[in-house]
């Protein structure tokens, strides 16, 4: 199966050392080939390292525009055409989830791929005049087993129901969106209600998973004179630290 049509593909990016790793004198354990996206992994004492295969590899070098271009674009370009897609990075606290996911947002280097997939779908929106849009924003949390919403302070617990066109969390608000900053906006002031704690890794880790949806509508008028609508979700989602 080729991966233009596999429905999953696992990227595995390698941050580098911080700062205490290198002031303890430890080594990098890992090696990667990106031609062949396998990391061959050194365990001391060990002579032959073991060898692991993923669809891609990044390794400490890498940068936030090609990670974007290269593993996130397909994703939120399938989206705009009416289809579902879900980014979500996974791994330990301290691995460099929140960095690849949201990075700086305002510096044009090092913002990640949240920020980066708010200015592209609106600059496809704003190049194709053949149809109209509308693009709403949720964000929602889970901690503790229950539902929260994000955009509403001291909410009531949510829940999950079950329909014909899927698995839905009801009551669920959605925030009309016109522009990328409108999406940041929604985006920061959910993570204002977001539930962080301390960890031997990162001071302001995330405990909570949380989800953030893009929903992007397109109508567009056919030969029978009638709108024909098709409706794309984007997930990005965010997992609280795997050590817990």
């Amino acid at each position: 199966m080729s991966n233009k049509t596999e429905c999953i593909r696992v990227t595995i990016r390698c941050r580098p050392l911080s700062e205490k790793e290198m002031k303890d004198s430890r080594e990098v354990a890992v090696q990667m080939n990106f031609k062949t996206g396998e990391i061959m992994v050194s365990k001391p004492g060990d002579e032959v390292p073991k060898v692991f295969t993923f669809d891609s590899v990044y390794d400490w070098n890498s940068e936030q525009e090609n990670v974007f271009t290269e593993s996130a674009w397909p994703i939120v370009d399938n989206v705009l055409h009416g289809y579902n897609g879900t980014i979500f990075a996974y791994g330990q606290t301290g691995t460099g989830k929140t960095f690849t996911i949201t990075g700086v947002p305002k510096d044009e280097t090092l913002k990640g791929i949240m920020p980066r997939s708010f200015e592209a779908i609106f600059n496809q929106i704003q190049t194709d005049n053949t149809k109209e849009y509308l693009v709403r924003a949720s964000y929602l949390e889970i901690y503790n087993e229950e539902i929260k919403d994000l955009l509403i302070k001291n909410g009531k617990r949510l829940d999950l129901k079950d329909k014909d066109t899927g698995v839905y969390v009801k009551d669920l608000s959605t925030f009309v969106v016109k522009t990328p900053k409108d999406l940041m906006d929604v985006f920061d002031e959910g993570n204002l209600n977001r539930h962080v704690g301390a960890t031997l890794m990162n001071e302001h880790s995330s405990r909570s998973h949380s989800v953030f949806t893009i929903t992007v509508e397109s109508s567009t008028m056919g030969d029978d004179g009638k709108a024909h609508i098709k409706v794309g979700k984007l997930n990005i989602v965010d997992l609280a630290g795997s050590e817990r």
